[in-house]
């Protein structure tokens, strides 16, 4: 069983810039890995849909994070497109940490968006992006079957 710094790496970046500690992540019951960049147009459709989503599961009290993971061609457009979202950020530089991500879960496209357990990183669905679609409330939340 990976311990999730193992598959996330040690830090990630918090949207007002702070370093935020993978082992910090423990406490929450989902997270999220989100595979999208700015230059992709479903993703700048979805982007908003799960930032909403997001707010309004916290604001529910729900233990959820989401960790975005850029496929952009530079850094300034990965820090111009996380700008627009309230989540964590795996940190840009990582480009061996991102290829090992999608190689691990299987990505073929994007946006992807795949929920995994906190505690080991072991994959819950795949298919975030349709659950955050058809359970728009997070009425099912955390989909654990």
């Amino acid at each position: 069983m990976a311990h999730l710094e193992e598959i996330l790496g040690s830090e990630l970046i918090g949207q007002d810039g702070s370093v935020v500690p993978v082992s910090s992540l423990t406490d929450v019951d989902l997270i999220g890995i989100y595979f999208s960049a700015h230059w992709c147009p479903p993703c700048r459709g979805f982007t908003p849909v799960l930032g909403d989503f997001y707010k309004k599961l916290r604001a529910a009290g729900k233990k959820f994070e989401v960790v975005f993971v850029s496929s952009d061609r530079d850094q300034a457009s990965c820090k111009e497109y996380y700008d627009s979202m309230p989540w964590l950020l795996l940190p840009y530089a990582e480009r061996g940490l991102k290829e090992s991500l999608a190689e691990k879960y299987s990505i073929r496209g994007i946006p992807t968006l795949v929920l995994v357990d906190p505690k080991d990183g072991s994959t819950i669905s795949s298919e975030g992006r349709n659950i955050v679609t058809a359970d728009s409330d997070g009425e099912e939340f955390p989909w654990k079957k």
